[in-house]
């Protein structure tokens, strides 16, 4: 769909709601394209589904290893650092 560059500011939510939706929409300026609006695809950890599916990865539900680390405190802290030095 071709739009020109006045059109797209009088009613960019409306094209962009378009482009959400698939629709390729092309800008132009002087009738020449100039640039296109496309929209980019839901990403509901497609990737990850896929993987689990094909049974390439698999998960358990819980939390990954190293989640449960705790750090300690060791020594002074940054911001303590920070405000000696600055006098």
């Amino acid at each position: 769909m071709l739009v020109s560059m006045h059109e797209l500011k009088s009613h960019l939510a409306q094209y962009v709601r378009q482009a959400q939706s698939g629709q390729l929409i092309e800008l132009t300026s002087h009738r020449k394209v100039v640039a296109r609006l496309v929209g980019v695809p839901q990403s509901d950890n497609v990737g990850v589904a896929r993987l689990l599916a094909a049974g390439v990865a698999a998960w358990q539900g819980g939390k990954p290893d190293g989640a449960a680390l705790v750090l300690q405190q060791k020594g002074k802290l940054v911001s303590a650092m920070v405000l000696e030095d600055r006098g």
